[in-house]
């Protein structure tokens, strides 16, 4: 199919340009003010007022197959991204079986390949059984077959575990996306080891449960030399342990997300729709995860989109399970809460979510030329909508963000020069 995209404001060059985007062959075939429509399957008119981008790219997210479909699957997670304006789509390995061999591994790609509506690459773990503790995997059997290794949610323990695999990791090329939590520090907590925490009786998870684990696996990046990512940090500790590890050339990325960004425990209520892990933290966190994205200590942010059931979600702060969704909500609340307030212009939004995770992990695309992948969102910027979770793609509904009112919304996603959602 050609499709021919008339009028748009267009990312090319880190910038936005009114631009005419031809596409055939599931690549961007030109660029141009006037491209003639003769001859094209279809034409849209962006109007001289929507934005096309590279494709948004999610490098945390959790997709629950093969183990936990009553919760989500690829396909009702792919076609919630492609909703959202997301093209790639990085899958967490808190599955059943884990990803931890190549035998395992190809039960998930196999679902991949048969139901993904855009592109899914998956983590391999770490650990042999996504433990933090024990083996590690195999990591030469199946570099080539993810897009890096994760023990998501879950640490690893040991400092003698961690440096084995950062050790392995270098060796291949591989980035190890770390979750960072001591299990030790724990103590039963669910929520931020705050001012909520202590007035509600809740027990509270401390902040050094996170940032203890990334000084040690900063040191131990710096030693070995592996590309080393902190997956959805949360801490005042954290961005300053990134940012002075970053400062002296260790190879340190990281994430946060959305609701890091914009909400702290003084938002939470009693109902599960506000527990996640890591937790909302304090106010003073969020602010130092603001500054990180404005100095570039934060690289990305990911949604960390974790779906569970109503049941697993409508059991309270302390009972529910933690994790809530974030693919559609994404880009309608950072450009709301960033984007319209000036606090962040859209190129550097669309730098966070499109440019960075594919420089960062190697994913084809992030740019609008001509012969480049043509995978490609359509943003309305103004467009208002209100956060309703019965309206998700998504089979999950827990979202701290229910009932807000939003701006900025995805009209067309194209996957591949084929067009996978669409509202225009």
């Amino acid at each position: 199919m050609t499709l021919l995209i008339k009028n748009a404001l267009a990312y090319i060059d880190k910038t936005f340009k009114k631009s005419d985007v031809l596409i055939k062959d599931a690549k961007i075939h030109s660029l141009g003010i006037s491209i003639s429509s003769d001859n094209i399957d279809r034409v849209i008119d962006a109007q001289g007022k929507y934005f096309l981008i590279p494709g948004f790219v999610d490098v945390h997210t959790h997709l629950r197959e093969p183990g936990f479909s009553y919760k989500e699957t690829i396909r009702t997670g792919s076609m919630a991204g492609a909703r959202a304006g997301y093209t790639t789509l990085c899958t967490m390995p808190n599955l059943n079986p884990a990803p931890d061999s190549v035998e395992h591994l190809k039960v998930q790609t196999d679902i991949i390949d048969r139901d993904a509506v855009i592109e899914v690459l998956p983590f391999g773990t770490i650990t042999k059984g996504r433990k933090g503790i024990g083996e590690t995997v195999d990591f030469a059997d199946l570099a080539d077959k993810v897009i890096g290794f994760s023990d998501d949610g879950t640490g690893v323990q040991t400092e003698e575990l961690m440096r084995q695999a950062m050790t392995e990791c270098a060796k291949l090329g591989k980035i190890i996306s770390a979750h960072c939590e001591v299990n030790e520090l724990l103590n039963g907590g669910y929520i931020h080891d705050g001012e909520y925490a202590r007035e509600h009786n809740h027990r509270g998870i401390c902040s050094e449960s996170e940032w203890v684990q990334i000084e040690r696996d900063c040191r131990l990046a710096g030693e070995t030399g592996c590309h080393y990512h902190v997956c959805h940090i949360s801490t005042k500790e954290s961005v300053d342990i990134i940012r002075r590890a970053k400062a002296r050339g260790v190879k340190v990325t990281c994430e946060t997300g959305p609701h890091y960004l914009t909400m702290c425990d003084e938002n939470l209520q009693e109902d599960g729709r506000f527990k996640m892990n890591p937790p909302l933290r304090s106010a003073q966190d969020r602010q130092a995860l603001i500054d990180g994205v404005l100095d570039g200590t934060v690289d990305i942010i990911a949604t960390d989109h974790a779906p569970h059931s109503r049941e697993e979600k409508s059991k309270g702060l302390e009972k529910s399970a933690m994790g809530v969704v974030g693919l559609e909500t994404a880009f309608g609340v950072l450009n709301t809460k960033f984007v319209k307030t000036g606090i962040l212009t859209l190129e550097k939004l669309i730098e966070m979510m499109s440019v960075r995770p594919r420089e960062i992990f190697g994913i084809e695309g992030g740019e609008i030329k001509e012969g480049a992948a043509a995978d490609l969102a359509l943003l309305d910027v103004d467009k208002e909508w209100i956060v309703d979770p019965d309206k998700f793609v998504t089979m999950g509904r827990a979202t701290p963000f229910q009932d807000w009112k939003l701006q900025g919304e995805n009209l067309l996603t194209i996957y591949r020069g084929e067009i996978v959602y669409e509202t225009v």
